[in-house]
């Protein structure tokens, strides 16, 4: 692997340009897994509201039946140069009890509100406990940058 040029960036600078990649970047890959079938991993918009994503799909998606039976999932930014890696649990609100601003919130950043689609959306709201972040082997020691929920100093 390539190292050069990389300077190796302190916890308070990952964790900044950590959140402004949730501010600004569309899509996130979304891991999730099922009992009886195995794993599944799918991208999907999302929204970082300041405390969690939000995303939504099809009330009838495989990512759908799998975070109401196993609510664990693993979420990740989609630059593998830059990473940036959630750990967390799904909570789930079908699209007609979401709360509203959240609902409000998506539809403002994609110009879509599945609210108002003929079928049924479910919005997966994930609130990281943990969170990695490195650019390059120089910074694998150190990528954790939030535990328990609580960004490290």
């Amino acid at each position: 692997m390539e190292t050069t040029g990389i300077v190796r960036r302190q916890t308070a600078e990952r964790i900044s340009d950590a959140l402004e990649r949730l501010v600004t970047e569309r899509d996130v890959w979304v891991s999730t897994a099922h009992p009886d079938h195995g794993p599944h991993q799918v991208p999907l918009w999302f929204l970082w509201d300041g405390r969690a994503v939000w995303m939504c799909t099809s009330a009838a998606s495989v990512t759908a039946r799998n975070v109401r039976k196993e609510p664990r999932v693993r979420l990740s930014l989609p630059d593998t140069f830059d990473v940036v890696l959630l750990q967390g649990e799904a909570e789930c609100f079908p699209d007609q009890e979401v709360p509203g601003g959240a609902a409000e919130a998506f539809a403002d950043k994609f110009g879509w509100d599945p609210r108002v689609e003929e079928s049924s959306f479910l919005y997966v709201r994930v609130a990281p406990r943990t969170v990695r972040a490195w650019r390059g082997e120089p910074e694998l020691r150190g990528r954790v940058i939030m535990r328990d929920g609580m960004w490290l100093e």
